[in-house]
């Protein structure tokens, strides 16, 4: 693994610390000079393959929410500069993730194709304006993972010294104060040799009570990081069940899950970090989510450095709300022709599992694009230190946000040889939509992520 000086610099910084530090007046300084608001370096690299950063793309001519976004891409007719299989691999092995390596060597026929690069994840102004002012100002708590102080939207750390900083400005993204599945699809790909996948079909919610414009705090609205709600339409099995979550700055996820044939509300205190989610055949974990989600407290988080990493980017195909789920959905994996890869520089962390805790992957890596501290690759590893899950995350400039977020998610069990498309709107007629500053709905208030309401909103 290739890092530059930098890199390496700031990892050690990383390995050092026990609890993360506030960015001195230096690191400060360089905001909006070599880096950009948010902590990215602006410039390219040295053989221009990744370019200098551009900011956020503006909505199209002709878009509006609704309309297929793929199809008013400027680069919708780009083509791959190559494309990457088990051939070729070990040519390109010092820019691939450990996991998509293996997902080459390992599934017949995968192959990841290779576009342009382009830096259009930017943020909106307010966003950049708070990032700047809480620079000096974000903390982690003394027990050395909840955040505890930061000013918010913004990205607590983007001068991070340690694992647990990167984390959060992961957990942290900007995708406005909440956004919706109104029509939600994931598949979980047959057993092997069998010929019948699972197929989920969901409205969903996600509230972030911390994003609306101004300055908020991890203080604010009780501690509570986001809540979320998923009512399952499909299959007849998983039809009027529901589950809702609050996840938390400082403590642990509450959990709720509405059964139908009990008609009843039930709190399930271990529905978080691996436990199996009902209806997927233990292909899901609770933690699985966008990669890695939920509350960060049972790993040691340190910084390997910086890499250069072919990452899903631009994917605006893995959006086409038009196209068929079933194109998507090949044997051994999601079909490349719906998979968007480009050159970025990330960042590597690596968490492993704290001594007298337990995870069924005690050791997970994470790959986190530095323009927009998305979160786009990750490998989880079993307790004999093999690569059990691949995991990515598509993201897409959302243009009425000004901001990029992941609109698709795939992991890739290379034990059972099964994979899971996840929170796609492939199939179903209808985009992903986001709630802008100012909102008035009931989903975006505290009360409505609780055990109580669950109840009230289920229908059988």
């Amino acid at each position: 693994m290739k890092f530059n000086r930098m890199s390496f610099v700031m990892a050690a910084a990383g390995l050092l610390a026990v609890n993360a530090y506030p960015a001195s007046q230096d690191d400060i300084s360089r905001l909006g000079r070599d880096l950009t608001l948010v902590g990215a370096e602006k410039a390219g690299n040295a053989d221009d393959t990744i370019p200098t950063f551009s900011g956020s793309e503006t909505a199209p001519p002709g878009w509006s929410w609704g309309k297929p976004r793929v199809a008013y891409w400027k680069y919708k007719d780009e083509k791959p500069l190559f494309v990457i299989d088990v051939s070729n691999v070990d040519k390109y092995a010092d820019r691939l993730a450990p996991g998509q390596i293996q997902m080459l060597k390992q599934v017949k026929g995968y192959t990841m194709p290779v576009y342009p690069s382009h830096r259009d994840c930017g943020l909106p102004d307010f966003v950049t304006r708070n990032t700047k002012e809480g620079a000096g100002k974000s903390t982690i708590g003394k027990d050395g993972w909840s955040l505890a102080s930061a000013v918010l939207p913004g990205v607590p750390f983007p001068v991070p010294k340690a694992g647990i900083e990167i984390v959060w400005n992961w957990l942290m993204r900007y995708q406005t104060a909440g956004q919706e599945w109104t029509n939600g699809n994931e598949y979980v790909s047959p057993r092997p040799g069998g010929s019948e996948p699972i197929k989920l079909s969901y409205k969903t919610t996600y509230y972030y009570p911390w994003a609306e414009e101004g300055q908020h705090s991890p203080q604010d609205m009780g501690g509570l990081q986001n809540g979320n709600y998923y009512g399952y339409a499909t299959p007849a099995a998983m039809a009027g069940q529901g589950v809702m979550q609050r996840y938390y700055f400082g403590k642990e996820t509450d959990s709720w899950y509405y059964f139908t044939g009990q008609r009843r509300v039930r709190r399930l205190p271990s529905y978080a970090y691996d436990a199996p989610l009902i209806g997927y055949e233990n292909q899901y974990p609770a933690d699985a989510s966008w990669v890695f989600s939920g509350t960060p407290d049972r790993f040691d988080w340190k910084i390997v450095g910086k890499k250069e990493v072919y990452i899903p980017y631009d994917n605006f195909v893995a959006q086409d709300f038009t196209r068929k789920l079933e194109d998507a959905t090949g044997q051994g994996a999601v079909n490349p022709n719906f998979r968007h890869y480009e050159l970025h520089r990330v960042w590597v962390v690596e968490g492993t599992v704290k001594a007298g805790m337990r995870h069924s992957t005690p050791r997970k890596t994470l790959y986190v694009d530095e323009d927009s501290w998305l979160l786009v690759v990750g490998d989880d590893y079993d307790a004999q230190g093999k690569i059990w899950r691949e995991k990515e995350n598509f993201i897409a400039p959302q243009w009425e946000i000004q901001a990029c977020t992941p609109i698709a998610g795939v992991f890739n069990d290379m034990t059972s040889g099964r994979y899971v498309l996840d929170q796609t709107v492939l199939g179903t007629g209808k985009d992903v939509r986001f709630f802008p500053p100012g909102t008035h709905d009931p989903r975006l208030t505290d009360n409505y992520y609780t055990g109580e309401n669950l109840g009230t909103i289920s229908e059988r």
